[in-house]
């Protein structure tokens, strides 16, 4: 049986650069590790949006080959020296924040013709966009916080915004509607710091989501993978920081120790039931395919309310997905080639479709 080859995509014009290449290189040594399956290629994109084949999954080196993306019938992949050329089964995008998990990446896949993993073009946009997200899944019948957003080049009542900001409550966190890692987020508790936490997220963003704050929230997730015949949904799993008030980028990626994880959630299992349901419904309404992670808030009283969803989470040991699906009894490699399976079962849907009358 011919090997599966398979494009490993990470790093990327985005925030989340570093992010990226710690997941692809779990992604790439599990997968690499059945040497009877799969012929990997680490394909590195650098922050100005150049790719480069490298011999090992990782940061840029000086010894990276130079490769360009082709829309050929003979080969997905070609080196401008003509000493490289790949014709591959499968891409498996690793790619967090803008230009990566928003459906640009997904859009140019589709160009080149060629299997993805993840979700496709609509889901991955939808799914990036907190203010869109939300409006999908309150039709999908999830709970969601009152919220407001501003644009950078759209000019905004400021009297109207603190106004509704005192008649919501205080606090309410000021977040980028279309970045992940919580990079640009910061909680607003007194009415003076709503300006100046709007303008440090314009600096990220276009657009603005300034939301109701559960003060204290429990961050609850739950893990997906899988397409509209076969879901499945992880055990619940909590996140707290210790390093600050809510698990923002410095808790997440800088400060060692600065979050722990408690996979199963020390929730009643009625609330964990229902999160699971919530979690399909909203993949399912924003016709998702592949893997995700939806994030909820919980306040004290029991209640919680849909955060976001991540389309292409972090995919690491360390990571929140496999820690889900570990905890439910789940192989992160038996899962990683389910989502392979997945990938290449949608393209041979969609070659199947006819192209004219």
């Amino acid at each position: 049986m011919a090997l599966l080859k398979v494009v490993v995509l990470y790093g990327g014009k985005s925030t989340e650069h570093e992010v990226s290449i710690h997941s692809a290189q779990t992604v790439c040594r599990m997968l690499a590790a059945q040497k009877d399956k799969y012929q990997i290629y680490p394909v590195f994109i650098s922050r100005q949006g150049y790719w480069f084949l490298q011999k090992t999954c990782g940061p840029q080196t000086a010894q990276d080959k130079p490769i360009t993306p082709v829309l050929q019938p003979e080969f997905h992949l070609a080196s401008s020296d003509g000493s490289f050329s790949l014709k591959a089964d499968v891409f498996f995008p690793v790619l967090h924040g803008t230009n990566c998990e928003d459906g640009t990446m997904q859009g140019f896949l589709e160009t080149l013709q060629v299997a993805y993993v993840g979700c496709g073009v609509l889901a991955s946009a939808m799914g990036m966009d907190k203010e869109i997200s939300k409006l999908m899944a309150r039709e999908a019948g999830a709970p969601v916080l009152p919220y407001r957003v501003v644009s950078k080049f759209k000019s905004y009542d400021r009297g109207d915004l603190e106004k509704w900001v005192l008649e919501t409550g205080l606090p309410v966190f000021v977040k980028p509607v279309r970045l992940g890692s919580s990079v640009g987020v910061r909680k607003v508790k007194d009415l003076s710091q709503l300006y100046e936490a709007v303008q440090f997220a314009l600096q990220f963003d276009t657009d603005v989501m300034i939301e109701k704050g559960v003060d204290h929230a429990r961050e609850i997730f739950c893990a997906i993978y899988g397409d509209d015949t076969e879901l499945k949904v992880s055990s619940c799993g909590e996140l707290r920081s210790l390093a600050g008030e809510f698990f923002d980028y410095n808790a997440k990626y800088i400060v060692a120790g600065g979050c722990e994880t408690k996979v199963p959630a020390d929730i009643p299992a009625t609330i964990a039931q229902k999160m699971q349901q919530d979690s399909a419904h909203i993949f399912r309404a924003l016709r998702g395919s592949g893997l995700a992670r939806v994030d909820f808030l919980m306040d004290k009283d029991g209640s919680y309310y849909f955060s976001e969803i991540n389309t292409l989470p972090g995919m690491s040991e360390t990571s929140l997905f496999p820690q889900l699906f570990e905890a439910s009894g789940e192989d992160y490699g038996q899962i990683l080639d389910r989502l392979i399976e997945l990938a290449r079962k949608r393209y041979a849907q969609k070659e199947a479709l006819a192209l004219s009358r």
